[in-house]
């Protein structure tokens, strides 16, 4: 038995209820497609820091989501997160303390991962500004960024507003950077110590942020640290 169809005749008769089970077909594939990108794809928001389980908070900490907040969102999250664990109580300590424990392989990886990137985001954050402004409002930069970072470092770890002014704490950054300058000189006798970059920064900068950063970040990085250590030691 042959069936002969003409197509023509079989859109012509047919071609709104062609047509409207196309436009379904369409419609349930994006659904479907959207359904899967909510479930297994879409980005993940910060637990709220104080209202969910510790584990819940710390665990914000090891995954991929972090990295997408914007430095000052995961900076927050961060100060959020010291200011309760100043109040935290016997349970969410025993919590956290397990919690950190169990850390291991990918996860721990992932996390040292997250932390290098935080301080990567927070220098090429700087230097990207640093690089683009005139020579003449470069030292300016740099005095306000070492202030607001140590300032916003202090309140972290007190849990109080610094009450010293941004000309203090950075007078108090460079008392620090001569100090460290003349340790690593005694450290370096006999030895021979260049004027740009100390061992120590170095050694920062190759276990963490290096590994974290593009070849443009990593250049704009040392530049900028290089400006900012000079700034520091001799107010140049």
């Amino acid at each position: 038995m042959t069936l002969n169809v003409d197509l023509g005749d079989l859109w012509n008769d047919h071609r709104d209820r062609i047509l409207r089970a196309a436009a379904a077909m369409a419609v349930a594939a994006l659904l479907v497609s959207v359904g899967w990108w909510w479930f297994a794809v879409r980005w993940r928001p910060p637990p709220s820091i104080f209202d969910s389980p510790v584990d819940n908070v710390l665990g914000y900490f090891t995954t991929p989501d972090f990295n997408r907040l914007s430095v000052e969102e995961r900076v927050k999250y961060v100060q959020e997160f010291v200011s309760r664990f100043r109040g935290m109580n016997q349970q969410d300590s025993v919590m956290a303390a397990a919690f950190l424990a169990g850390v291991t392989g990918k996860v721990r990886e992932q996390l040292t991962q997250n932390v290098r990137i935080l301080a990567k985001d927070i220098l090429a954050q700087g230097a990207e500004k640093f690089v683009n402004l005139p020579d003449a409002d470069r030292g300016a930069f740099i005095d306000k960024w070492v202030a607001d970072w140590f300032r916003l470092a202090e309140t972290t770890a007190t849990g109080k507003e610094s009450s010293r002014t941004d000309a203090e704490i950075v007078e108090g950054a460079r008392a620090e950077a001569r100090r460290g300058e003349e340790r690593q000189r005694e450290r370096m006798k006999g030895r021979q110590l260049t004027d740009r970059g100390a061992d120590r920064f170095l050694g920062f900068w190759q276990s963490e942020v290096e590994p974290a950063s593009n070849p443009r970040e990593q250049a704009q990085i040392s530049r900028f640290m290089d400006a900012v250590r000079t700034r520091m030691i001799t107010g140049q």
